[in-house]
């Protein structure tokens, strides 16, 4: 299977012609040299761009084992900065040999032709992966288009104490969390079991990944879009009902009314990700010690099926002189166990390959309460699975949250939420000369 060059090329032109001069400054470092411009005869040098912490010490010590190919870390600004930045350049033709791609941004550098499939190098290291993680580069294809190198998948956090004090059960069912909910509104009006967010969109697709959702797939050389898919337009339902309910409150995650809920004792759950023991201690310090784990509440008792939010691989730009060296280096980054060790150890990251787990053997701080707090998240987490994300992703998480601002404000369908999300998401694809199939 393979995406239409047409639409490909259409995509590009619009992507591109979209990029706006204030990513272009995101970056902290210069700008990028060449792509793999050697810096003398037989000596290759790559430059990767990236936001992980501490990256330059992982690349110190590739260079020492390896001095035919020298590797340069470039500290970019992550996020969507970042992926504009890209693509500017990879348009330009001069983007970095390697860069750091969020998951659901990768289909749009795959879209835009900015980046290579290194099946290649790739295939030998597969076997590192989980399927789910590793489906999320390979975009339904055949091809790959980057070594995952970091993973978000999600589980669910819970004042211990609280729960103790409201005389409620760990909810293995998403059932049990909606009578969970209704009982500690009933028992206390001013404290809430969780919150919606409408401005978290990647968290609604972990969720939905979580659910069976496919919100895009591609078939011969058409896309198909499902945004409100039925296991999605369910989860929607599920929570909107709760909102309408007023058992689920609606303050958006990562603001001070959020925070403060959460310092207070106010908010009990967060279905989050593996790395949310950082912003917990960030923006509820005053709770350390007070929160646990256990895996996301199921559709089906007995299942354990998660969803990723955030995550991020390592990517070759097309442009690159040096496609196989580059590749060499983001399967060394991500697979080799020292590599692994010093990401883990300078980045604070989670790895996406599935022995990067067995790195991490001291709990966070903020869960020193949990001392096998990175045991219990592999084991929740083992049944993360993805869904191919489409070229779009932006549109459609500008759509979320346009239309979930207003529905959770309103109280109204949720559902109806989610259709305007496909209809935009469509109407995009079709105008960016998308071929697409029901």
């Amino acid at each position: 299977m393979r995406m239409t060059r047409l639409a490909v090329a259409a995509l590009a032109t619009a992507l591109v012609a979209g990029c706006s001069s204030s990513g272009s400054g995101s970056g902290t470092t210069s700008a990028p040299q060449s792509a793999g411009q050697p810096s003398q005869a037989g000596k290759v040098t790559l430059t990767f761009w990236n936001w992980v912490p501490g990256m330059d010490k992982v690349v110190a010590a590739w260079n020492a084992a390896h001095p035919d190919i020298q590797v340069t870390s470039s500290t970019q600004a992550g996020g969507d900065d970042a992926a504009t930045k890209f693509l500017t350049a990879a348009k330009a033709g001069n983007p970095p040999d390697l860069m750091q791609a969020e998951y659901q941004a990768l289909p749009s550098f795959v879209a835009a032709e900015a980046v290579a499939d290194i099946k290649a190098a790739a295939d030998p290291v597969k076997q590192e992966f989980g399927e789910g993680i590793w489906g999320l580069v390979t975009l339904g294809t055949d091809a790959v288009y980057g070594i995952p190198q970091d993973s978000g998948p999600m589980l669910l956090y819970y004042r211990s104490d609280l729960f103790d004090k409201y005389g409620i059960a760990v909810p293995k069912t998403w059932d049990e969390y909606a009578e969970a909910a209704r009982t500690v509104h009933r028992k206390d009006p001013k404290v809430l079991l969780g919150t919606f967010s409408s401005k978290d969109p990647g968290s609604f697709a972990g969720l939905a990944q979580q659910a069976g959702g496919q919100w895009w797939s591609i078939s011969g050389e058409a896309w198909k879009v499902g945004v409100d898919d039925q296991p999605t337009t369910k989860l929607a339902d599920y929570w909107g009902g709760l909102v309408k309910e007023g058992v689920i409150g609606t303050t958006p995650y990562f603001t001070p009314e959020w925070n403060k809920a959460l310092n207070d004792g106010k908010l009990l759950t967060w279905p989050s990700a593996i790395w949310a023991p950082g912003p917990l201690a960030s923006n509820a310090p005053k709770s350390k010690g007070k929160w646990s784990v256990a895996p996301l509440p199921q559709w089906n008792a007995g299942e354990n099926v998660s969803g990723f939010w955030g995550g991020s691989a390592v990517a070759v730009a097309a442009a690159s002189k040096h496609q196989e060296a580059a590749a060499k280096f983001a399967a060394w980054l991500n697979t080799d166990a020292e590599a692994l060790k010093l990401l883990v150890k300078e980045g604070a990251i989670y790895p996406a390959a599935t022995k990067g787990a067995a790195l991490l053997t001291e709990p966070p701080a903020f869960f020193a309460n949990v001392p096998d707090f990175w045991k219990q998240a592999a084991t929740y987490g083992a049944g993360a699975r993805g869904f191919t994300f489409g070229p779009n992703v932006n549109v459609a998480y500008n759509a979320f949250k346009d239309a979930f601002d207003k529905a959770a404000a309103d109280k109204t369908s949720f559902s109806d939420a989610l259709r305007k999300v496909q209809d935009a998401t469509v109407a995009d694809m079709t105008k960016a000369g998308f071929r697409l199939v029901q």
